[in-house]
Parts: C-alpha cells; structure tokens; sequence
C-alpha cells in the first residue's frame, strides 16, 4: 500500500516527526522503504571490490535428498538405494539419479559437491548456518550473504542490491536476515508469484487508480506541508537526512530501470517455456532479469522438501521436475547473455537426508551428507568434488562444511578473506571465517 499523506506522532522527549511516503513492509519485519535505503549513503564510501560479480542463491527449504539426487547409491541395498534408478550425464563416469536428467545432460555447466558435511540436522539453524557460513550465536547475529553484499558493495541501481523471491527461509534463528549489519541491509522480499498472470510488485507498483502524475501531485502538495513544519521542527538536520532517503525510495519506485526489470510477461513466450511455466520457473527468471538490472544477490526460495513421508513420490511428481528444468536453462541463458562468467549461481539447501528409507516411505534429517551445487563466475563446469561411503553417510573424501561455501563465495564475489565488519556496539566481527574451496576457484 501506497500511502503518501503525511501523519505524525510523538517521541518519548515530545518530538514530532512524520511517517509519509509509507511504502509497505519488506520481508515482514515493518522495514520501509525509506529504512532500506538509508544504508545507500554509508555505502557511498566504501571501497570499489576487486570484482564486480554477482549472485543468484537457490535455496531449496527442508532438506533436498542427496541420495536421490547427485550421489545416488545404485549398487547399496534397496533401503538405502531407494526407487530411483540412475543415469549417466555430461562428464563420462559420474552418474546422478534419473529424475534429473536436464542436470545431468548439462552438468559441464556446474560443479557438484559430494563433499559438504552439514554437520547439522535441524531446520533453522540450517538456514542460518548455510546462508550465513556461521553457526546460530544468541550473541552476534551473523548476517546472511545478500546482506553482506549489500553492506559492502552498496546500489549499483535503483534496485535494492539484495532481493528474495518468495518467503521459504526460516527465519526463526537469524537465517537469512541482515543481523548485526542492520535492518537497511535486510532482502526486499518478493512474495508474489511471477508465474501469476496478475503478478506485481508490492512497495514498487503503484495501486489501482493512482498514476504518475497523481504521485507527482501529491508530492508538491508535501513539500508546502513540510515547508510550513520545518520552521517549528526541532530537528532540521534529522529532517533533511529523512528527505535524502525518502527522495531515494521514490526514485525506486519511478525509475524506469525499475519498472522495466519486473516486466517478465514482455520476455519471449518460448524463453518463459523453457524456464517453465510455475513459479519456481519464472522466479529464476525474473532473477536473471534482477542481476541484469542492477540487483547484486538474489535469493530464489523454495519449499517443501523436508520429506519425512512419500520422499519418492514428492521428488518426482512435484518437488525435482522445476528445479531440473528452470536451473539448467538459467545457466544456459546467462551463458548466451555473457552473465554467467560475472554471476555465481548457487544452490544450497538445510542438510542431507538418511540412507535409510524410513517405514513412511521417506527419508529424515542427515546432519553429515549432502550436496551444494556452484557455477558460473569461474567455477571449473562438470567439476564433481567429494564423495560419501558406500551408503551416502559419511564424507570420505575432500570434505568441506557450510563456513567453506562461505569462504568461497566471498571469494568468488571478490571480498577479502579477513572481511571484518563492526557490530552496533563496536565490536569487530570477522564474517569469513572457513576454508576456500580451492578446486573451484
């Protein structure tokens, strides 16, 4: 909701202040748009990186079968095996499970981990420790990685430099918010549906009946009420800071890089196909469109995989099939549109799952196996890293933990390997604390 009359209220020391320009909550946190750009200026002056790549971050909520994925276990006992059967793929020797058979075909693409220890078995903490490369700590809130990103590398449009699509990141322990860097570096969440024929933007579209010239009206109509508040206000200074952020907030919802970036129905119907036509589809889509834009990180959410029951069923009939068809042909665009040497694509999710099939015809949490999947921004296409025992429960080769993916995104998104920020009470806190998988960079 759009609402640009002004209102007022009271501080506790009787100083008035205004709340116009209210342009809806971010993320559910109550975060304006004024809030999210107020980082814009601190940014200003922070040093230009060493690379300007950017990020798309898939994360798949719940816990994505390793074993019925990218280390299928086809010669172990059918409890463990599962019903999958395997196939081959791009790079001669490896196999992955057959309800994958667009990554397989396009695995020079991407680089698998068969590697990654979660050593974790608990939603939540899961979105935490993965998103943020830090384990849950009730003293310091670890920033997730769009937030960091947004901190260090500031606009680069009038986009916001961090965007998430959808709500399925468990926020319950810090996973994927901005922590101590602050709420103006938080994700502006997207929850509508892309696929939706009715799809628009909150906080960015303007409602049914207001127009440009409507906005522009009531913004002369605010500038003769400030000029008449201004000469009784108390606080100029603090007024003139607010009306630098309000200015940008505006400006985002104005500009027409802005407008244009959500205008997915004008992408070619055959492109829109081939990504698929649900919403996990037309997600990484619009991501696509939002790295080309202007945005630095986003974040495609997805929910549904914590399969305790019908883990087969689930897999193939509606969780795998637009993951298997929208990723790979994410790749292969931002492959032709010249992005994909300055875009890492990731997908990341909670942890593995057991070997053992339970009695629900699922699989349970597994906090020692799992798979992380990267590509793009240099990261060695068709490169498989790690493997587990011979029923997928332990990591017996090249062994990397969720700090490592970390490290190796922040240097893959070139930021020092001692990054160190401050906490609001001056505390430094270094963010990059794991090993760099050196394979991949």
């Amino acid at each position: 909701m759009l609402n640009f009359l002004p209102t007022h209220d009271q501080t506790c020391e009787g100083v008035s202040r205004r709340h116009f320009l209210q342009i809806g909550s971010i993320g559910g946190l109550g975060l304006t748009l004024p809030t999210l750009l107020a980082g814009k200026k601190l940014q200003a002056g922070a040093p230009a990186p060493s690379q300007d790549v950017n990020c798309i971050m898939i994360w798949t909520r719940g816990g994505t079968s390793h074993h019925d994925t990218f280390d299928p276990k086809p010669n172990a006992p059918a409890s463990v095996r599962g019903e999958f059967g395997v196939i081959d793929t791009a790079v001669p020797g490896v196999q992955f499970t057959d309800i994958v058979p667009n990554m397989a075909k396009n695995l020079d693409r991407f680089a698998v981990l068969r590697g990654w220890n979660p050593r974790n078995g608990s939603h939540g903490m899961a979105d935490q420790y993965v998103l943020s490369g830090h384990k849950f700590n009730a003293a310091i809130h670890y920033p997730t990685y769009g937030s960091v990103i947004s901190h260090q590398k500031g606009f680069l449009s009038a986009l916001p430099p961090y965007v998430q699509l959808g709500t399925q990141v468990d926020n319950r322990f810090g996973g994927g918010m901005s922590g101590i860097l602050g709420l103006e570096h938080s994700a502006f969440t997207i929850d509508a549906d892309p696929n939706s024929k009715s799809f628009t933007v909150r906080d960015i579209s303007f409602p049914k009946g207001i127009s440009r010239e409507r906005v522009s009206r009531r913004q002369q109509m605010l500038a003769k009420v400030d000029e008449l508040q201004r000469s009784v206000d108390l606080q100029p200074v603090k007024y003139n800071a607010l009306d630098e952020h309000y200015k940008a907030a505006l400006n985002m919802i104005t500009a027409d890089e802005t407008k244009k970036a959500f205008e997915i129905e004008k992408e070619d119907t055959k492109l829109r196909d081939r990504y698929g036509r649900h919403r996990f589809g037309q997600s990484c889509l619009l991501a696509r469109r939002l790295i080309e834009s202007g945005v630095r990180f986003v974040t495609v959410t997805d929910g549904g995989w914590d399969t305790h029951q019908n883990n087969f069923k689930s897999l193939k009939s509606s969780r795998i099939p637009p993951v298997d068809q929208a990723l790979p042909e994410l790749l292969a665009d931002l492959e032709e549109r010249g992005l994909l040497d300055t875009t890492l694509v990731c997908w990341f999710t909670d942890f593995g799952r057991t070997p053992n099939i339970n009695s629900a015809t699922g699989r349970d949490h597994w906090a020692s196996a799992g798979f992380a999947i990267m590509a793009g921004a240099g990261v060695p296409g068709g490169a498989v890293l790690g493997a587990t025992d011979d029923e997928g429960g332990q990591v017996v080769q090249n062994e990397y933990y969720s700090d490592d993916l970390g490290a190796t995104i922040y240097r893959k998104l070139g930021l020092p390997a001692d990054l160190t920020v401050h906490a609001p009470d001056g505390r430094p806190v270094r963010l990059n604390a794991g090993r760099i998988i050196e394979e991949w960079c």
